[in-house]
């Protein structure tokens, strides 16, 4: 078995209070490169904190619209290569019915960068190919504001990484009374989402058309986009949304619900969804 790196890791700091130094210990949150590859060849490299790696994988590949679902894909497992010299950070997915020339078509038409953990859409070859392809959301059911204000609270409480480091992103998968069913810590917001839609799509739960989003950060294209493949049909997040967001939000049926904090909010597209 592969020995997964902590998602955490103690520095040496040396910290200043009142003028006075002293050299103490910290903790900082890991970010290490995953590469991915398909059918062992490399596809794209993501920066991100270890742990769900095939989760973060499998998101990351649904939302490049490489799978379009659990039945595209065939193995999702960590590299075991001897010769590798850090194989925890290797996961190697085999499709389905993927042929030699589709892999190869695939790997052709996208630049081999690296991916950020700031960044959604790093590795894509024109902006025109982050268009959404997918039917606008029909979800015709509401959930009242005292739902969405608790989000914040509950997705906090659960944070333990950032408890001891404050340097990651979370997500959280809520049903629609506000219960948190799933969440995810990564240095990448769009990691995040990704470990917990790649987490529900190889367990063959998509779409999750009963289901909420929360993000601890801004609210990206790329955020929504991940939603919108996934299903989700109300996005949520403590800061704001961009004006591509919302656009993208607006023209795909997804309720956006921005800066909450406290018992405010904003909401910026589809609010039919969000009682009173």
């Amino acid at each position: 078995m592969i020995a997964m790196p902590e998602a955490l890791r103690t520095v040496d700091v040396v910290r200043v209070r009142g003028g006075r130094r002293a050299a103490e210990s910290d903790s900082a949150a890991t970010e290490e490169p995953l590469e991915v590859r398909l059918h062992g060849q490399p596809f794209a490299v993501i920066m991100r904190t270890p742990g769900a790696d095939r989760e973060l994988a499998a998101g990351f590949l649904l939302a490049e619209r490489v799978i379009t679902g659990a039945d595209d894909l065939g193995t999702i497992a960590h590299c075991t290569d001897p010769a590798a010299s850090h194989p925890e950070n290797i996961v190697d997915v085999t499709l389905v019915n993927g042929s030699a020339a589709a892999v190869e078509r695939l790997l052709a038409g996208r630049r081999q960068v690296t991916t950020t953990a700031s960044c959604g859409m790093c590795g894509r070859r024109t902006i025109e190919s982050l268009a959404a392809d997918v039917t606008p959301l029909r979800a015709a059911w509401s959930v009242p504001s005292a739902v969405i204000v608790a989000l914040p609270a509950q997705l906090r409480a659960r944070q333990a990484v950032f408890d001891e480091t404050g340097g990651l992103h979370a997500a959280g998968l809520f049903t629609r009374d506000g219960r948190l069913v799933d969440v995810a810590e990564d240095v990448g917001r769009h990691n995040a989402v990704d470990k917990i839609v790649g987490r529900r799509l190889m367990r063959e739960e998509l779409p999750l058309a009963d289901f909420l989003l929360f993000v601890s950060g801004r609210t990206s294209f790329e955020i929504v986009q991940k939603a919108i493949y996934a299903g989700i049909p109300i996005v949520a997040a403590v800061s704001a949304p961009s004006t591509l967001a919302i656009e993208l939000a607006e023209a795909c049926g997804v309720t956006l619900v921005g800066f909450v904090r406290g018992d405010a909010f904003n909401i910026y597209t589809h609010p039919e969804r969000v009682a009173e």
